[in-house]
């Protein structure tokens, strides 16, 4: 399913394009105006700028749909507002004092809407032909969000190591919690599961309303 460029430009120059690039450029200005750690800041917003860059590239060669722009815009946002403050300390306590928590869940938050572009991937897989039915795409992205889920607490772990200071123990995120690595995979996971569950829907709603025509 390949598309021209011409249909990846369409996304941002609608309003809803529009609108999430801007709010992205922004925070990107925002977040490096006296972040609470420039050493924290490099690592967490490299960890922003990386995937948007493997992103932009694919979007220039594949048409992927709204929601999938607008799920990956949402996480690069939470993403490069966790990098300004640190992600154990984004004005979130507000959630924690709801739900009676000891620890700030931002990132938890994160996690979870890292899982749910597996909706993207699956959209990605069944357009490039890598599988050929709705399920087997939706089954593919959640085992690929949970592969990633696992190597991310690997880089996390390994670069806390070879740290061994305060940048490292913020990249990290433990707050103190002994199964943070476990709890973290626990939301890609439960995010993964979400957004194929969405992909599904989607699909087999637009097959329906193609079949009623």
């Amino acid at each position: 399913m390949k598309v021209k460029a011409d249909n990846y430009d369409i996304f941002w120059k609608s309003k809803i394009g529009l609108a999430f690039t801007l709010a992205i450029a922004a925070l990107y200005i925002w977040s490096g105006i006296s972040p609470y750690n420039w050493g924290v800041w490099r690592v967490e917003i490299a960890t922003a700028a990386v995937p948007l860059l493997i992103f932009l590239l694919l979007a220039g060669k594949f048409k992927f749909s709204v929601a999938s722009y607008s799920i990956f815009a949402v996480w690069e946002m939470l993403q490069i507002i966790g990098a300004h403050y640190s992600f154990e300390l984004v004005p979130f306590g507000f959630v924690s004092d709801i739900i009676g928590a000891s620890r700030n869940h931002y990132d938890r938050l994160a996690h979870f809407a890292v899982g749910v572009n597996s909706y993207m991937v699956a959209e990605y897989v069944l357009g490039r032909g890598v599988v050929n039915t709705v399920k087997s795409a939706a089954f593919f992205s959640v085992l690929a969000i949970m592969a990633l889920a696992n190597l991310w607490e690997l880089v996390e772990w390994a670069y806390a190591e070879i740290d061994g200071g305060e940048v490292g123990a913020a990249f990290l995120g433990s707050q103190g919690d002994v199964w943070d690595a476990q709890k973290d995979m626990l939301m890609d996971t439960l995010g993964a599961v979400a957004g194929a569950c969405a992909f599904y829907i989607s699909k087999r709603r637009a097959h329906f309303c193609e079949g009623c025509r």
